[in-house]
């Protein structure tokens, strides 16, 4: 009677003790969760306090055929607080779309566990989608293609990087990649408009 006592108790504590180790495993993954979407909304709050207008200029390529030009970027807040517009024109255009003039627009937010990026391309008119990281010094959330949709056939945009240098300078890069896998790289000095 007494073994039997004793292996009913025994039967017991590996049952509790399974328990609970799997208990502390679902809440091992879930604190996991937590901090993976914790690291998303922190990217997104650094990207969102860049609203605002900025002025600068734009480096494109390298070499004896790198141009540059003075550039404008608005980006604003919108969506009850769920999405970053981020809008790019070339200095002294217009913004007016019914001339011809339209600009690329990139649109930021979170997708469950993911900063994502939509990148409505003005001449390639596609829609390629990038997911934002923040670096551990949090000055930089570098965005990494996931897919494209409306076509390659003339490239598309491929990576992005945005540094955040102090409240009233960022610099960003942007890489598009040629039908041929030839990537063009564009880097943008940018100060906030007072």
């Amino acid at each position: 009677m007494k073994a039997i006592s004793f292996l009913s108790c025994a039967l017991m504590l590996c049952v509790a003790t399974v328990a609970l180790s799997q208990s502390e495993m679902r809440k091992a993954e879930g604190q996991n969760a937590v901090a993976q979407e914790t690291s998303a909304q922190t990217a997104f709050a650094r990207m969102k306090a860049l609203a605002g207008s900025w002025k600068g200029t734009a480096a494109m390529g390298a070499g004896p055929g790198a141009m540059s030009a003075p550039v404008r970027v608005t980006m604003r807040v919108t969506s009850g607080g769920d999405a970053l517009l981020h809008e790019m024109m070339p200095e002294g255009r217009t913004a007016d779309p019914s001339n011809g003039d339209d600009d690329p627009l990139t649109m930021m937010y979170i997708e469950g566990d993911r900063l994502m990026l939509t990148h409505y391309c003005d001449s390639r008119k596609n829609r390629p989608r990038m997911v934002g990281t923040l670096s551990p010094d949090g000055k930089t959330v570098e965005f990494d293609f996931l897919d494209v949709s409306g076509g390659t056939k003339y490239g598309h945009m491929h990576h992005a990087v945005f540094t955040i240098i102090d409240a009233d300078h960022h610099t960003e890069d942007w890489t598009y990649v040629s039908p041929e896998n030839k990537a063009d790289h564009a880097h943008i000095d940018l100060v906030r408009v007072k």
